[in-house]
């Protein structure tokens, strides 16, 4: 049996954030959003839900689209993670990030990271998605503030960006 004080004891945890390799000390069932947002400040991760159902905590992690809220930090351990501030190349934005500003695909910006990550992965598998494509692909995101078709818009114009470049 297993010592309650030992299953609380923090452990360090290494993996690679944002092309960054980083060691955090953490509670290994800490959450790897509350580690994200804490401890490594990247805080454009949100938490909407807390419950893995509304997308803004998205993360890639080894390339999967995965929800940062449900995700025990020890399970990110060895993993390549790109939260939304990795998308961008120094002062330049990434190109969904430049067609969401550009297309009124951003309004209260809680979902916004989790949309654009989602798009990103979408997009990292399907260079020309159909519009329907963009709205499955965006299914696992829920926005409050829009009809979704600024942000299913600002997809689809950095997909033929993408397609042009």
């Amino acid at each position: 049996m297993t010592n309650p004080r030992e299953a609380r004891a923090q452990a360090e945890i290494s993996f690679t954030i944002n092309r960054e390799p980083k060691v955090v000390h953490a509670y290994p069932m800490e959450r790897l959003l509350d580690v994200l947002r804490r401890q490594l400040q990247l805080t454009g991760t949100k938490e909407g839900c807390g419950e893995g159902e509304c997308g803004s905590c998205a993360v890639l992690m080894d390339g999967t689209l995965v929800n940062s809220c449900l995700i025990p930090v020890l399970q990110a351990a060895g993993s390549s993670i790109i939260t939304i501030e990795g998308l961008a190349s120094g002062n330049t934005l990434h190109v969904l990030q430049q067609a969401f500003l550009e297309n009124g695909g951003a309004q209260c910006g809680i979902c916004t990271p989790g949309m654009i990550l989602a798009a990103s992965h979408l997009l990292n598998g399907k260079s020309e998605p159909t519009m329907e494509e963009i709205q499955e692909g965006l299914s696992g995101n829920l926005c409050r503030c829009t009809g979704y078709s600024q942000i299913v818009e600002a997809v689809a114009e950095a997909a033929r960006r993408r397609t042009t470049a």
